[in-house]
């Protein structure tokens, strides 16, 4: 019978860890979410750059799930950023308003098309300096359009990813960008997309902020944290959601 790990052997064998070893340890962990997640993929639905932008601003403090029952009818109405910028701001509120902060929400989506209008032709840059200059636009929006409109990699530092990554002994940092930078160190950067994404999907399916499913999590052995949720494989089997509830 193996010999089970106790939590101070633990704690133990990853206070010893080199910065070598936390590199390894980090990409065997992103080729095992890869086994386990082959499908990963930004959950939000987008037809081009512009509806994915507007999409990641709107999922703000809101699932992917409600956005994604909601632009449908926002991207039918104003299919381009010349459309949107020119919209009477109360018939934007109505389409958006089963979404949080909808009226905040709506500022920023015709405050950006605005800007893509008056200031690059009407198309989404496929840059970080002048993504973020768009209003209601910061790092993460960005890496998420970047990434997965443009193919450019980008790290994407959600709830999720900043949960796991600390949880994983990746970084202690709780600032985004430091975050986005300690882990980039870690993982080649033509990666940098689909971690995001892995991470992501690990954090809304098993590894949640309350309860993880520690007991049927893949990672155990490779995580410091394995035992902050249940380890019974039975118990910790009913904590696992199949779909994207947050």
């Amino acid at each position: 019978m193996a010999r089970v790990e106790t939590p101070a052997a633990r704690a133990r064998r990853f206070a010893k860890e080199t910065h070598l070893g936390l590199v390894r340890r980090a990409r065997k962990i992103d080729r095992v979410l890869a086994d386990t997640y082959p499908d990963a993929h930004c959950e939000l639905d987008f037809q081009n750059p512009f509806q994915l932008l507007i999409a990641t601003v709107l999922s703000a403090q809101t699932t992917d799930v409600r956005v994604n029952m909601t632009t449908p009818a926002l991207f039918a109405k104003y299919p381009t950023p010349e459309d949107l910028a020119a919209a009477n701001p109360e018939d934007v509120e109505q389409i958006l308003k089963s979404l949080g902060f909808f009226r905040a929400k709506t500022k920023s989506v015709m405050g950006l098309s605005v800007a893509l209008r008056d200031e690059f032709g009407g198309e989404v840059p496929p840059s970080m300096d002048k993504l973020v200059t768009l209003p209601g636009v910061g790092r993460k929006t960005a890496n998420v359009v970047l990434g997965n409109a443009f193919g450019v990699p980008g790290i994407t530092v959600d709830t999720h990813f900043g949960r796991l990554v600390r949880r994983f002994g990746w970084t202690q940092e709780t600032d985004p960008v430091k975050v986005e930078h300690e882990v980039g160190e870690l993982i080649p950067r033509k990666d940098w997309t689909m971690l995001s994404h892995r991470l992501i999907w690990h954090g809304r399916r098993m590894c949640h902020s309350r309860r993880p499913a520690c007991g049927v999590c893949p990672l155990a052995d490779l995580c410091p944290s394995y035992g902050e949720g249940p380890i019974d494989a039975e118990e910790a089997r009913k904590l696992v959601k199949d779909g994207p509830p947050n």
